[in-house]
């Protein structure tokens, strides 16, 4: 007679799938018996918000030369995700064998907003036209669900039309599935305000809010002190409202002192100087704070934070167009912004966007000998007046992953700040990754093959350059883990280089993609070579290539072109 397997073992199974996301293996794991349903369909809702079929899975839809096979084929996919979202609401109303949405640690309701939306660009391809997925939508909202579909009046065309109201009905339906989601960690998605109120005493184990609009967090942050202990990562896109500071700022004063981790802005708000001032109250606990879109009056507050020493990751954005020179028009606030990031011993992760003074924020922190970067992005800048900061790079040898973007001395005497950026570059042992636009326009072959030479461990090698040759090759395939290598330089390859380059790569170029982006149209590869190079790739180590020129060689350069 068959004996049962123990429940601990069968969770232990369930548990090892879980981590591995192994989908298939759990779903034939809840349809074999009762016994092993339960810890498998546990794993499975647990883990749906990455599923093959939402937003943050892998399905891809495979373009059949048979249109009506893959238009069957996006349908499918499309079916599978409304199955699934039916599924999990229709549970929280107890109508399901099982309570599949108190298995659920993640809700991500932007995804279900997705898939109310027949114009969303990012799904639009599922289902190649709107009608036919206006008309699944509508028989989502089928039996129980009908009564959570909410019209507005839209004027087209002079007329007034009813369209579903995708915020106002995803947040109804969100609101019954929180009530039935005991285990939700993290939440996140355009949330109403009173929806957001009313369901925080329903979630003790939430950790991680990402709100769309920052309103929703208005008068909250008792709630989240008294009702969610475990509370500690909060995210929103943006917050206009003209008291956007002050309530965010009551919002930190209002949370458990010293218990947020992560703060992250994603767009333009009116975060200012009292939020800054706030984020004080958790100074021991805040690690990641990512600042984007800070308009400029919010730039001379940035050393408010100054008792925020505990970070490891930071990134700083100004909204729109820099404007903000801190270093001429609040030397001291500049000096103390140094300060204050000098401090930080702990940093591994800066990134810096759209600030006029950062390269000269960063040189001091590059120099500090307690400070370990692993992770630095710097967009904005200029060559020519960078040069200190070249030089502090080389003293980061720590670093893994390095992203440049700024405006090239192409004209520069003698090309000494290329040579001295190159130098320090070299420097850097331990980069994986390694991407540079525009201020490597100046870039020849003999830099890229020192760079090559002198950083064996590069796997992401992106880079600009000028007349760049098959001379670089040799020392390209000394990479022995490079498995992306995007050339937006000026290039004047052949195709026998190019094979000759593949056929020399090795185990570790497994999967390789090289993207020739501006090929000198003087050195066009014909369709034919194109398509043995990419064979080539393909059969040697599984890799793509992709190849652009730099202008249509039909064109041609006008005499008013050379003149200017």
């Amino acid at each position: 007679m068959a004996t049962s397997l123990p429940d601990d073992l069968l969770h232990m199974v369930c548990d090892q799938l879980w981590e591995q996301r192994d989908f298939d293996t759990l779903y034939h794991c809840a349809c074999s018996g009762k016994q092993l349903a339960i810890p498998a369909l546990a794993s499975i809702y647990r883990i749906h918000d990455v599923a093959p079929i939402t937003s943050a899975g892998s399905e891809e839809i495979e373009i059949s030369a048979n249109e009506k096979t893959s238009m069957k084929r996006r349908e499918q996919v499309f079916d599978k995700r409304t199955s699934m979202w039916r599924t999990i609401i229709l549970s929280s109303m107890g109508k399901t064998l099982f309570p599949y949405s108190k298995y659920i640690r993640t809700l991500r309701v932007q995804d279900l907003e997705d898939l109310l939306d027949p114009q969303d660009p990012g799904f639009r391809d599922k289902i190649t036209t709107t009608e036919n997925r206006a008309h699944r939508i509508s028989a989502f909202f089928t039996g129980e669900l009908a009564k959570f579909e909410v019209k507005k009046s839209v004027k087209f065309q002079k007329r007034n039309h009813l369209r579903l109201d995708i915020e106002a009905t995803s947040n109804r339906l969100t609101e019954v599935i929180i009530r039935q989601s005991p285990m939700l960690e993290e939440l996140s998605g355009t949330i109403f305000h009173d929806v957001l109120s009313q369901c925080i005493p329903q979630l003790p184990n939430l950790q991680h809010l990402n709100v769309f609009k920052g309103e929703a967090l208005e008068g909250t942050g008792n709630l989240f002190r008294l009702h969610c202990p475990l509370f500690k990562s909060v995210k929103f896109y943006g917050w206009q409202h003209p008291d956007a500071d002050h309530q965010f700022a009551t919002f930190l004063n209002e949370l458990r002192p010293q218990s947020l981790e992560s703060f992250e802005i994603f767009s333009t708000s009116q975060i200012g100087a009292e939020s800054f001032l706030a984020l004080n109250c958790h100074r021991e606990t805040l690690t990641e704070l990512k600042l984007m879109g800070i308009k400029a009056e919010a730039m001379s507050a940035l050393s408010m934070l100054k008792g925020c020493t505990n970070l490891a990751s930071l990134f700083l954005a100004e909204n729109g167009v820099a404007t903000q020179d801190l270093e001429k028009r609040h030397n001291d606030i500049f000096l103390e912004t140094i300060a204050w990031l000098c401090q930080c011993k702990g940093l591994k992760s800066i990134s810096i966007d759209k600030m006029l003074n950062a390269p000269g924020l960063l040189t001091p922190v590059l120099l500090e000998n307690n400070i370990k970067l692993t992770r630095l992005e710097l967009e904005g800048y200029q060559m020519w007046e960078s040069r200190n900061f070249h030089q502090a790079l080389a003293h980061q040898a720590s670093l893994q992953s390095l992203w440049l973007k700024g405006e090239s001395n192409e004209l520069g005497q003698d090309g000494q700040d290329v040579e001295i950026f190159v130098d320090s570059l070299s420097r850097l042992e331990n980069l994986t990754d390694l991407r540079l636009r525009d201020i490597s326009d100046a870039f020849l072959d003999k830099h890229l093959c020192k760079l090559a030479q002198s950083l064996p461990k590069l796997e992401t090698w992106w880079t600009s350059g000028w007349g760049i040759t098959d001379a670089i090759w040799s020392d390209m395939a000394s990479l022995q883990n490079l498995r992306r290598l995007e050339l937006s330089a000026v290039t004047r390859f052949t195709a026998q280089g190019i094979v000759d380059f593949i056929f020399s790569l090795g185990p570790g170029n497994q999967g390789l993609v090289l993207s020739i982006m501006m090929s000198d149209t003087d050195y066009d590869l014909s369709e034919d070579e194109q398509s043995m190079i990419r064979e080539t790739i393909a059969s040697q180590v599984n890799g793509r290539f992709d190849f652009t020129l730099i202008r249509d060689p039909g064109e041609g350069y006008s005499d008013e072109e050379d003149s200017d």
